[in-house]
């Protein structure tokens, strides 16, 4: 992980301009269903949050760029779970993960409509819920209701962890915002609080017998 989020910030840091765009795209793609499994768009989001102290990024954009992510992510699946009913439960690609896809079915129907708010801050199944609620009939002015303010509680937990992380390091640890030497450290500090994170959660999730999303295995044919 760290040879993919190091020069990750690298790049945005010399080029602010595509942060914004990257850090909507992770929140986007951490919504779409199995590829939301993959794609570490939480760490992501943390890690580029880092930069909003040294005044590369600005806070409020930061957020927009994450909300907006989420949003257009979540409503998508919801909206293409909506207009194709349950079929596409066990339709290609969603059929290759019957397990997840029922793991989404039973949170739905346990926790009604409070589900697409938990499952904002529950991966995986946050990739899976809102098309499941949209294919098991859930309204679009319910889902929103219940969908807008998860996000907009899900994107200041995600940013401003580590906005908060790199401000005290300046202020404590006495670097200064734009030295040369302070940014390498400060950059690695967040890289080694993302990935205790990131391995904190894949820790519980395996525990939980949660883990790596995997496609199902085929079934093994006897021969007559």
């Amino acid at each position: 992980m760290t040879s993919f989020i190091d020069p990750l910030i690298a790049f945005v840091s010399a080029h602010a301009g595509l942060a914004y765009l990257t850090l909507f795209l992770a929140a986007l793609l951490e919504a779409v269903p199995i590829v939301g499994s993959v794609i570490p768009g939480s760490t992501i989001i943390f890690a580029l949050s880092a930069l909003v102290p040294g005044h590369e990024l600005r806070l409020e954009w930061v957020l927009a760029a994450a909300i907006t992510g989420a949003l257009l992510g979540d409503g998508s699946a919801f909206w293409i779970g909506h207009r194709a009913q349950r079929e596409i439960l066990s339709a290609w690609p969603l059929a290759n993960y019957p397990r997840v896809v029922a793991q989404s079915e039973a949170f739905f129907h346990r926790w009604g409509a409070l589900a697409v708010f938990f499952a904002r801050f529950v991966p995986p199944i946050r990739a899976f819920v809102p098309v499941t609620a949209g294919a098991l009939g859930m309204s679009p002015p319910m889902f929103y209701a219940v969908n807008v303010p998860a996000i907009l509680l899900w994107a200041p937990v995600h940013v401003l962890p580590g906005v908060l992380a790199v401000s005290a390091l300046h202020r404590y640890g006495g670097f200064a915002p734009h030295a040369g030497l302070a940014k390498h450290y400060w950059m690695l500090f967040v890289i080694g609080s993302a990935l205790i994170v990131a391995l904190t959660v894949w820790a519980i999730r395996r525990r939980q017998g949660g883990g790596v999303i995997e496609p199902a295995a085929a079934p093994v044919r006897k021969n007559p």
